[in-house]
C-alpha cells in the first residue's frame, strides 16, 4: 500500500468539492477529461479491494514507462524494481513500483491551494525527502535522477544525506547536442530498467548504459551529471 495514503485522502478530500468546470481550469484539461477526474474523485477512497487499483509501474502510461518496457521483466527484476525504485506522485507523494494506486491525474506543478500553501509542493514539504532518508544509507548511497524538473522539484536534494547524480539525454541536432524532452523521456525510462536488470548498483555503473544509442560522453560530465549523447 502507499505509504502517505492519509495524505492523498487529504487532497482528495480537497478535489472532491470541485465539480468539472473548476477542475478544468485547475489542471487545463478538456471538459471530458475534467468529467472523468471529477468521477474518480468523487469516487476515491482509501479501500483498495476496487478493481481498478492497480501496480503503480503498471498503472503509468507516459514516455518514461513506455521505455521501461516492464513487460520484458522477470518475477525477480519487480522485486529488484520495489527495492530501488521510487515514483514520485501529486497525489501519493512516493511509491513504491508494486504499491496499489486509483486512476487519477494530479500534476505535481498543480497549483492546488490547500492547508500548507499554495501548491503540491507546499503540501509534501519536507514529507518526500524525509522519506528518502529514512531509507538511504548515507555517503554510500546515492539518488539517481530519473525524474522530470517539475517531480524532481518536490524533493530539496541539499537536505538529502546521500549524493544525488542525474543523467541527462543529449541528442545531435543543428549542429550541436541538445536535450529532446521525447527521446530523453523514453532514455530515463531505459536506464531505469536496465540498472534494475543489470542490478546495477553504482552510479559508476551507470555510465556502460548503451540504451537506444546513448552513450557517455565523459567531457560532457562532471561528479553531479552523467551525459549520454546519440548521434543519430
Amino acid at each position: 500500500m502507499p505509504k502517505f495514503l492519509d495524505q492523498s485522502a487529504r487532497l482528495a478530500d480537497l478535489l472532491k468539492k470541485m465539480n468539472p468546470a473548476e477542475l478544468g481550469a485547475l489542471m487545463g484539461i478538456s471538459s471530458k477529461l475534467s468529467e472523468l477526474n471529477a468521477q474518480r474523485f468523487d469516487e476515491w477512497r482509501e479501500d483498495y479491494s476496487k478493481p481498478e487499483a492497480r501496480q503503480a509501474i503498471l498503472a503509468f502510461t507516459g514516455d518514461v514507462y513506455q521505455g521501461l518496457s516492464v513487460h520484458d521483466w522477470s518475477k525477480e527484476d519487480f522485486a529488484e524494481a520495489q527495492k530501488s525504485i521510487r515514483i514520485l506522485s501529486g497525489l501519493y507523494g512516493i511509491l513504491r513500483p508494486l504499491d496499489l494506486m486509483l486512476p487519477y491525474r494530479l500534476e505535481m506543478g498543480t497549483k492546488l491551494t490547500n492547508d500548507r500553501g499554495s501548491n503540491l509542493y507546499h503540501f509534501w514539504g519536507s514529507l518526500l525527502t524525509d522519506s528518502l532518508n529514512k531509507e538511504l544509507k548515507g555517503a554510500n548511497d546515492a539518488v539517481i535522477n530519473l525524474a522530470s524538473n517539475e517531480y524532481f522539484s518536490s524533493i530539496q536534494p541539499k537536505d538529502l544525506k546521500s549524493p544525488v547524480i542525474t543523467p541527462v539525454f543529449k541528442d545531435w541536432k543543428n549542429g550541436q547536442y541538445k536535450i529532446i524532452s521525447f527521446y530523453a523521456k523514453k532514455a530515463r525510462g531505459m536506464m531505469a530498467s536496465w540498472a534494475v536488470q543489470k542490478r546495477v548498483s553504482t552510479p559508476a555503473g551507470l555510465k556502460r548504459f548503451k540504451g537506444g544509442g546513448y552513450a557517455y560522453d565523459q567531457s560532457l560530465s562532471d561528479d553531479s551529471n552523467l551525459v549520454f549523447t546519440r548521434k543519430a
